[in-house]
């Protein structure tokens, strides 16, 4: 337990994060909240961002899950949905292509090598079902889709699992954001969209061991 003390200490921290501005500012930030929903432009831009944002989760340290519960908050659930399952998909579309492309050198760029050896050992077992099991836990997602692209996996094997994964997260967390909005616990909302996630990977950090890689051509044919 004391491995997991301080990604909770963390957890908690992420949580108030969102929590105290609108506790401290709740009026005007809410005022600011409804003026701009009321723009013309505003849920195109929202929309922009937010994919723009979700694209980007592959190279950069984008809080997924806080970002698709925002988009659900203000663009609905079923745009929400959509715009939150689009940018997903793209971003691990570009990660997957890359790491196919380039291999090792640019999946341990983006990637800890600890998290691949931990991954490895899981896609040597599951294959492209990894993906599927480890796609909203933070580092793991990222590091199952640069593994499988370093080893080359087909696109007709990796797609389908993603496109699903992306799918289930998408409607859990814009779902949650509108009804978040709806009943104003927002704030909340987003705490727990990210303090969740990170309670996540902290748990199958501490639970998933590193195991050494099998030989190259054992770990192929586990693949195919």
């Amino acid at each position: 337990m004391r491995d997991l003390f301080r990604p909770v200490l963390f957890m908690t921290v992420v949580i108030l994060i969102p929590v105290l501005p609108f506790l401290l500012f709740g009026a005007q930030l809410e005022s600011w909240a409804e003026s701009w929903r009321d723009e013309p432009q505003a849920r195109g831009w929202t929309a922009g961002l937010v994919f723009a944002l979700l694209a980007s989760d592959i190279f950069l340290p984008v809080p997924a899950s806080a970002v698709s519960t925002l988009g659900g908050s203000q663009l609905g659930a079923v745009w929400g949905t959509l715009i939150s399952w689009a940018g997903m998909s793209v971003g691990a579309a570009a990660g997957f292509g890359l790491a196919r492309r380039y291999g090792s050198r640019f999946a341990r760029w983006f990637s800890k090598e600890e998290d691949l050896d931990r991954i490895d050992a899981l896609t040597q077992r599951y294959g492209p079902a990894t993906l599927l099991i480890t796609r909203g836990v933070p580092v793991l997602a990222e590091a199952s889709v640069l593994m499988l692209g370093m080893h080359r996996l087909s696109w007709s094997r990796f797609l389908p699992p993603v496109l699903l994964a992306n799918l289930v997260l998408s409607v859990a967390y814009a779902v949650f954001g509108n009804e978040a909005q709806k009943h104003e616990w927002l704030p909340l909302a987003l705490g727990v969209s990210i303090g969740l996630p990170v309670l996540l990977a902290a748990i199958a950090m501490r639970w998933l061991p590193k195991e050494e890689p099998e030989e190259e051509g054992e770990a192929e044919d586990k693949r195919e």
